[in-house]
């Protein structure tokens, strides 16, 4: 294009394969659509991509975007008439030694519970595939037939010609400096060529994302990262149908080009750009080679490859690429910009991922929702330790160097840190904590005894922490313990108005007397479960909430965007200012009462109420309510008084039992407790009855909010799935979330979440059992289970009730 429109309803900035994807399903919508590019299409990372297509990931649905990709692939070049490159030679995924077989069983399995074809061979089958390869150190492999690869740029420029024939528009060598914000929401573009206003702006920017997005005053933590590889002349035995090679425990790959091979790989001292982006012309451009830093690599490459070594190379590729904090890319609506959406940080497999990336967001901006749950790679899954670039580049750093090491159960990160911390961090940490890390907050995952070193020990069978978190579970089941929980969000909700704006957000009913605790889902249109939490009414004008560690970004922004227009109610962060400690347990009301003036027995202060108590001079909102299924009190106070708080507690619990405990022992009591956990056990595909929450909603009432219709809706139907609680009494079962479930020999489902519960001395897991015609409560309870654990199947027991219910105590987010 020579001129550029007035204006367009969608307009994507960037033309790498990514914007191109995004281009093309929003024309398919038959959504006005304008692409614009700085330089020419591909000229960013795309073009120097190596350009694999692998499909299995950790979650179903990003599984299922990949394998959306694939089916876009291979249909691209006969609806366009432009070549593709795309062949599905299928892909090798190598394993050297015990943990790294165990690694790829578990993936195997976890392929079979998405419905995605995966084989393990034996060394010698996996020669039979890729014949130039040594073996002498393999001990297996897995074979993904419907992995592919493709031509990076041929089909970027099927996309746009499929973009343009649907009607969108293209404008190459325009450069975008600026958002048109009105009223805080996004409006356009400011470029070299005029304004032009749009409805919505979509910024697949590639290297160039963070800093125009800061432009809007929107964060996208990504850095760039330098990533090489060879080209090789000619191999004798390279053939077309090679299957595209990953060899983890040597960190390379391999695919096959023009008879020879492409070989790259993921080495543990990444070189970062020496900026936050890469400079503005940097189109078509590579760095220089660095043959000191990739010779480690190559050595590798050769004991799995011989041939390399008596091969030329033609081309050492030198790019940069954009990598996250956490090695997933990030799509969705930006949370602090209302109108722009972004989608960026591919971590060298974009390829791989747009075709399916494309469609998410195309769906997202056309229908203000993704097609499905997406938050391993919802933007608002960051928050404020992300904005500090320092922070960005070196978690990113880490997760590229761990791009091809084991995947460990529970494995936590270690750059960065400390950063955030609880005012009793020094205090735990001489008591022998072993912290984790969420969002930049530092939080005792389990405590050393005397004897013991606070270091966590990784593995897929029993972990070192395993018997320091059974002695937290038992004081919890037996006595009382502490947990540190400074780190929850937490927020108000204020204005005459508050009822009334809660009321058309919150699932439950909300319209309780000052004094009493709300659990409450909040549902999307389509009745799926976006986040749950608790309310505590404190005045006809106010609500506490506390929300996940995790999900703070996420769950005050859906709060924000669905408050009615014109409601005097308005949410406040107050995360800083309170610390939480939990004091859970049978003793501790006895522990409590040791402390405050205050009644609080039973009768003065029954489960689901909150009541302001002092403390030793410690101002402090004791919320009675559990996440572990026992009698307990979360304990609210200002930050300033945390210490006085915790240290008045053990003086009070001394002789009573009282110990620290750990996120890893509440994991333990929870999956006793049957809690269900966000972003894993439920979501925003999940509706409440499908989650066994149906009591906490109001749709007897009559009362609107949102997503009732759909639970009207989905009421009226048999529901497609239903969860369930499963044990495995074989002591060698470990559970730890993607089994498959097997019910009378038929696979019918997986697990969303697995652990060990110490009180019931088994193995405990948690999933939706699923049938088309439609799953009650009689045919989930009917039906013969196995689990498939690493390709074995273990025998399990079903259950609808917790496995561990002395008490009754009731849910709690």
């Amino acid at each position: 294009m020579s001129d550029l429109p007035a204006s367009a309803k969608v307009i994507v900035v960037g033309g790498g394969i990514v914007g191109c994807s995004t281009a093309y399903h929003l024309a398919k919508r038959g959504i006005e659509t304008l692409l614009v590019e700085r330089h020419q299409l591909t000229a960013g990372s795309t073009w120097h991509a190596a350009g694999l297509v692998g499909q299995l990931r950790t979650s179903a649905n990003i599984t299922k975007l990949l394998g959306y990709s694939v089916e876009l692939y291979r249909k691209l070049e006969a609806e366009t008439g432009q070549a593709t490159g795309w062949k599905m030679n299928g892909g090798l995924r190598l394993a050297c030694n015990e943990d790294r077989w165990i690694e790829v069983k578990r993936q195997a399995t976890t392929a079979r519970s998405f419905g995605l074809e995966m084989h393990l061979l034996s060394p010698g089958e996996a020669r039979d595939l890729w014949p130039l390869m040594a073996i002498d150190d393999l001990v297996g492999a897995a074979f993904l037939p419907t992995d592919g690869q493709a031509s990076p740029s041929d089909i970027t420029q099927a996309l746009a010609k499929g973009a343009r024939m649907a009607g969108a528009k293209m404008a190459e060598t325009v450069s975008v400096s600026d958002f048109v914000i009105e009223n805080g929401r996004v409006r356009g573009i400011v470029t070299d060529r005029g304004v032009v206003r749009a409805e919505k702006v979509v910024l697949c920017g590639g290297l160039w994302t963070r800093v125009l997005a800061a432009k809007a005053g929107v964060n996208v933590p990504l850095y760039p990262i330098r990533h090489q590889y060879i080209m090789t002349e000619a191999i004798p035995g390279v053939t077309s149908s090679l299957p595209t090679l990953r060899d983890p425990d040597r960190l390379t790959y391999c695919k096959e080009e023009v008879g020879g091979l492409v070989m790259g790989g993921y080495e543990p001292n990444p070189i970062p750009w020496s900026g936050q982006s890469a400079p503005e012309d940097f189109a078509f451009r590579l760095l220089d080679d660095d043959f000191d830093h990739f010779e480690p690599i190559m050595e590798l490459a050769l004991g799995r490859v011989p041939a390399l070594a008596e091969t030329g190379v033609k081309q050492m590729i030198n790019g940069l690429e954009s990598f996250t904090p956490d090695g997933n890319w990030m799509i969705g609506e930006a949370p602090e910009a209302p109108g722009l959406f972004i989608g960026a940080g591919f971590n060298a497999f974009g390829i791989a991922s747009a075709g399916g990336a494309g469609m998410a967001l195309a769906e997202w901006v056309a229908d203000g929702e993704p097609p499905y749950d997406l938050w391993p790679v919802d933007i608002r899954r960051f928050g404020k330790n992300h904005l500090d670039t320092g922070f960005v580049r070196d978690r990113t750093l880490e997760a590229y160097a761990r791009h091809y090491t084991i995947a460990w159960p529970a494995e936590e990160f270690n750059s960065c840190r400390p950063l955030r911390r609880s005012p009793l961090y020094d205090r735990l940490k001489a008591k022998g904590a072993c912290f984790g890390e969420k969002l930049g907050f530092e939080r005792p995952n389990w405590f050393a005894a005397e004897g013991e070193t606070p270091v966590d020990r990784y593995s897929f069978t029993k972990p070192g922490w395993f018997e320091a978190v059974g002695r937290e579970h038992k004081a919890c089941r037996e006595a009382a313990v502490v947990f540190d929980q400074t780190s929850f969000a937490k927020a108000y909700v204020i204005g005459k108005d508050a009822e009334q704006a809660l009321g058309w957000i919150c699932a439950n009913d909300v319209a309780k007397p000052p004094g009493k605790v709300i659990y409450t889902q909040m549902l999307n249109a389509r009745g799926g479960i976006e986040t749950d939490l608790t309310l505590t009414r404190l005045a006809q004008d106010r609500y506490y909430i506390v929300i996940g560690t995790g999900f703070a970004t996420h769950d005050m922004d859906w709060i924000r965007r669905n408050i009615p227009q014109g409601l005097d109610a308005h949410l406040v962060d107050v995360t800083s200012g309170f610390s939480a400690l939990s004091l859970m347990g049978p003793k501790s009301r006895d522990i409590l009462a040791r402390l405050t003036d205050a009644d609080v027995s039973n009768e003065a202060l029954p489960f689901g109420t909150a009541k302001q108590i002092q403390i030793g001079g410690a101002p402090v909102l004791a919320i009675r309510i559990t996440y572990v299924g026992e009698l307990g009190w979360e304990l609210h106070v200002p930050t300033e008084f945390a210490a006085k708080l915790y240290d008045a507690l053990f003086e009070a619990g001394a002789g009573l039992g009282l110990a620290d405990a750990g996120y890893r022992a509440i994991e333990s009591l929870r999956l006793e407790k049957g809690y269900r956990a966000w972003g894993s056990d439920i979501g925003p595909d999940h509706n409440p009855y499908q989650a066994g929450l149906g009591f906490t909603v109001k749709l007897k009432s009559g009362i609107p909010f949102l997503g009732r219709d759909a639970l009207v809706a989905a009421k009226a139907k048999p529901l497609p799935r239903l969860m369930a609680g499963f044990t495995v009494d074989d002591p060698g079962a470990v559970l730890l979330g993607r089994e498959t479930i097997y019910r009378n020999g038929e696979r019918v489902g997986w697990l969303s979440s697995g652990g060990f519960g110490y009180t019931v001395g088994k193995a405990i897991g948690y999933g939706y059992v699923r049938r088309e015609a439609g799953v009650d409560a009689d045919f989930v309870l009917s039906g013969s289970y196995e689990l498939e654990i690493a390709t074995e199947r273990f025998p399990a027991t079903v259950s609808l009730h917790p496995f561990h219910d002395p008490k009754g105590e009731r849910i709690r987010a």
